[in-house]
């Protein structure tokens, strides 16, 4: 399953939304850059590859094509998309689960059994799920470039672009009442303001058992051919009632044919195609294998929790799943790094570009010395990095990190928004207000057992003798240290957490909590190796690849499209199977072949079906179509993207990746590379005669 972890929790959420006339000015203009590949392309939709689509495709997608794609077009924390006149939205399963997971109970685990509301009474409130529309863009480069002045060092620069970036963000979200943010394109060359709107009442409508969701288990993951309906619906309500959106995309009564052109519009999270040699050199040799070994060892310690217990499983399933796909994902990126001749085909792009630049000696005087000065950069970054890997491995994988955003509060907030840290800024404390109260279980036990796995693989990376960890420890061992600030702490209680937000920063400073005071532990070393990172690391970097960006821009065109950044994206392909190993790997798999599958690996509980779904097997029309495969170009953070047709209608449900596209991080590659998706006609079949969703069918057809 592409994976959501990989959209780096969007800072950046929802679908751009600009006036037709807008739209109208620029279809047609678009074209791609000269190394670009034939399906290749996370585009803006401000500015589409219109001309090659033409060229290849002989189709244009129109200015009202466009405008409804993007008001359509949602983020719940990755991609999903209106599909009815009444706020209805489908995303998957996986993308949903953690809003599922939160109306789970021991005596009701929707995870396990799946859900489905026949009338609107009986839809479950999500307890702190958002669902954004990004309403307008503006081009704010030339303000956030204006604040760095002459001759400023990489800190200095990279603290006044910030300062910037607040001051716009609290302007733009005081004028419009939305919540605004700065977007940064083509690695700091260009700055795009997003106003998006916020809907917080979101509701559960459906969801399949896990077991139908991700038929084949990690085993299947990231493989084809596939059978999973990772499908589930929510809906959006304002005031009270269903959202009506102005556009929505509608069902197509065909689906899709092999060799058909579709479309995916998403949040892809993130993407590094415009890295230097250099700095893919760093991933590959340092970034990325710290990462994986901290993956492996919570994915490790979940496992021993989830292991004792049903409700340890049931409570741990979510966490457990998030960390297997992310482990196989970054691993799958790893290997394409390795791959000499993956590399070799980033250092020929690299090459011809230097070319193109060396041809111009004003291109080559902007651009100067900008690929040794990210090389000297990753160098410098050497020595700390792993330190930093630590610290944020023990932070992301445990409460801990919830611990140190309240206790931050009591400084943060003290400060003007543009000296804050980013995620404090004014424009986005409602969100993490919202999220520190939100009313989400919380499991003492599992937080308990994940704070000693921090404890303890901290110590592990740093050393025991460690000043950081000697303080953390306080003497004792992870496992006593974690009880101690768990069983003592009254953060666990949504109304404590309140209190203290309402109390304001000198009321956190103040308080004595033991998970707070477990938290300042770890800020000092921490805020020292953010620095590190973003006033030093990224400071020199942003200004390299700004210099990079606009020799890009001068060579290619300004249709060069950036790496993705969680905002939305256009892209495209053909329906196509494709071979593996020498074997043709059909486009499409039916009803008859998850059967099939079923049966032949009936020695493997991950291939076991729901019980309703052996029962049904009798009335399923096992020949249509379940999973098909396209070209269009993905990656973590398109989960949950709408597959539309021409003529703008759903032909199927993008979930997932074949393992051959898991370097697409870096480069994209047309031959073996696909998207995988749930088909529209697959989703209609189950619900109407698996599930019994007539309803909802009904909905989706418009009727």
């Amino acid at each position: 399953m592409i994976n959501p972890l990989l959209a780096c929790v969007h800072t950046f959420r929802a679908a751009s939304l600009v006036g037709i006339a807008g739209i109208a000015s620029i279809v047609g203009a678009a074209g791609l850059a000269g190394s670009a590949r034939a399906d290749e392309g996370l585009w803006l939709l401000s500015k589409p590859p219109a001309e090659r689509l033409n060229a290849t495709y002989g189709f244009t997608p129109s200015a009202e094509w466009l405008l409804k794609a993007q008001q359509a077009s949602v983020d719940p924390g990755a991609s999903g998309s209106f599909v009815s006149a009444r706020g209805l939205v489908m995303t998957n399963q996986h993308v949903a689960s953690d809003a599922i997971a939160k109306l789970s109970t021991a005596e009701r685990d929707l995870i396990k059994d799946g859900f489905y509301a026949a009338s609107p009474e009986q839809e479950l409130k999500c307890k702190d799920t958002e669902i954004t529309v990004l309403i307008a863009t503006e081009d704010v480069t030339a303000r956030v470039q204006a604040a760095v002045k002459p001759g400023s060092s990489p800190t200095d620069a990279a603290a006044a672009r910030r300062a910037a970036m607040a001051e716009i963000e609290q302007a733009a979200t005081a004028e419009t009442g939305l919540e605004c943010t700065v977007v940064t394109l083509y690695q700091g060359g260009q700055y795009h303001l997003y106003s998006s709107k916020k809907f917080t009442d979101v509701r559960l409508v459906f969801c399949p058992e896990f077991q139908a969701a991700f038929f084949g288990g990690d085993n299947d993951n990231f493989e084809y051919p596939r059978f999973c309906m990772d499908v589930t619906f929510l809906r959006v309500y304002e005031n009270g009632k269903p959202y009506a959106p102005a556009n929505y995309f509608k069902w197509s009564a065909n689906g899709a044919a092999e060799g058909e052109l579709v479309f995916v519009l998403g949040h892809p999270g993130r993407t590094q195609r415009l890295l230097t040699t250099e700095h893919l050199a760093f991933l590959r040799d340092v970034e990325l294998p710290i990462t994986l070994a901290n993956l492996w060892r919570g994915e490790s310690n979940l496992q021993r929790f989830a292991q004792r217990s049903a409700e340890n499983q049931r409570v741990a399933s979510e966490d457990s799943f998030g960390l297997a796909n992310s482990r196989k994902a970054f691993l799958g990126q790893l290997e394409g790094l390795q791959d000499p001749a993956f590399f070799k085909a980033k250092q020929t792009e690299q090459d011809a570009l230097k070319a193109a630049i060396a041809k111009n000696a004003d291109l080559q005087k902007n651009v100067g010395d900008a690929w040794k000065q990210i090389a000297d950069a990753r160098n410098a970054a050497k020595p700390w990095f792993a330190r930093f890997q630590a610290i944020r491995a023990a932070l992301r994988y445990s409460w801990l990190n919830d611990a140190l955003t309240i206790a931050r509060m009591g400084d943060e907030l003290a400060k003007p928004s543009g000296e804050r840290l980013r995620e404090f800024r004014e424009s986005n404390l409602a969100a993490l207000k919202a999220q520190i109260v939100s009313p989400a279980p919380i499991y003492p036990s599992f937080e308990q057992a994940r704070i000693a796995d921090a404890l303890a693989g901290l110590a592990a990376a740093l050393g025991a003798e460690d000043p950081v960890v000697v303080g953390l420890l306080a003497g004792k061992s992870p496992q006593e240290r974690a009880r101690m600030a768990v069983s003592g702490s009254k953060l666990f209680d949504v109304a404590e957490r309140t209190r203290l937000l309402e109390a304001g920063p000198a009321a956190i400073k103040a308080s004595t909590d033991s998970l707070l005071v477990l938290a300042r532990g770890i800020d000092a070393e921490n805020r020292r190796l953010r620095a590190l990172s973003e006033d030093v690391l990224d400071g020199a970097e942003k200004d390299a690849y700004a210099k990079l960006a606009d020799a890009r821009f001068a060579v290619y065109g300004d249709s060069v499209y950036p790496d993705a950044t969680g905002t939305l994206r256009l892209s495209y392909g053909t329906v196509k199977g494709y071979i593996d190993d020498g074997k043709r790997v059909p486009a499409f798999t039916t009803f008859g072949g998850l059967f099939a599958k079923a049966a032949e690996r009936a020695d493997n509980k991950d291939y076991a079906l729901p019980a309703r779904w052996i029962e049904a097997k009798s009335r399923l029309d096992l020949s249509v179509p379940f999973n098909f495969v396209c070209t269009a170009d993905i990656i973590g953070g398109n989960s949950g993207s709408p597959v539309i047709n021409k003529a703008g209608e759903i032909v199927g449900l993008i979930f997932d990746g074949n393992i051959e596209s898991l370097p697409n991080a870096f480069l994209y590659r047309s031959n073996e590379d696909r998207a995988v998706a749930v088909d529209s006609r697959g989703i209609k079949e189950a619900l109407k005669t698996v599930y019994k969703a007539d309803a909802l069918v009904a909905e989706l057809e418009g009727k």
